[in-house]
């Protein structure tokens, strides 16, 4: 009961905790958004949001990369600081951007993958990862 109340915390339960983050808010945001905004491609391509300006097409390509290939990154650890910076923007614009106006509970999951992903900026991905195992 003691261990349950303490707010010290192992090592070990740190490097798991960075690797549960990066495994299920990196495999959901590929599976689930990266991969289905790929297929959608034509369909999405004149009605997706236009952030600043740059165009509907490019603005989806930007998404994309964020949560196809950074999203990649972040599941295997590498680059994981650099690689959660676009899916940082990539959340702030759809939470705050293409969902502005509506109620802030509407975005619930863009603000649950930005808490996680500023989380792994702010700690790192753990050793459990390949910047882990290349930093030794």
């Amino acid at each position: 009961m003691k261990k349950l109340l303490s707010i010290g915390y192992s090592g070990w339960g740190f490097n798991l905790s960075m690797l549960c983050i990066r495994l299920v808010a990196g495999l959901m945001m590929l599976l689930a958004h990266g991969l289905d905004k790929l297929q959608k491609f034509n369909t999405l391509d004149s009605s997706f949001y236009n952030f600043m300006h740059l165009g509907h097409r490019t603005s989806l390509v930007l998404a994309i990369f964020a949560e196809l290939f950074c999203s990649l990154f972040v599941i295997l650890g590498l680059f994981t600081r650099f690689s959660v910076i676009p899916l940082i923007i990539t959340m702030v614009v759809a939470v705050f951007g293409a969902n502005a106006g509506q109620p802030l509970l509407d975005s619930e999951n863009g603000l649950l993958y930005l808490t996680c992903y500023v989380v792994l900026l702010f700690c790192g991905p753990g050793k459990a990862s390949i910047d882990g195992m290349m930093n030794k």
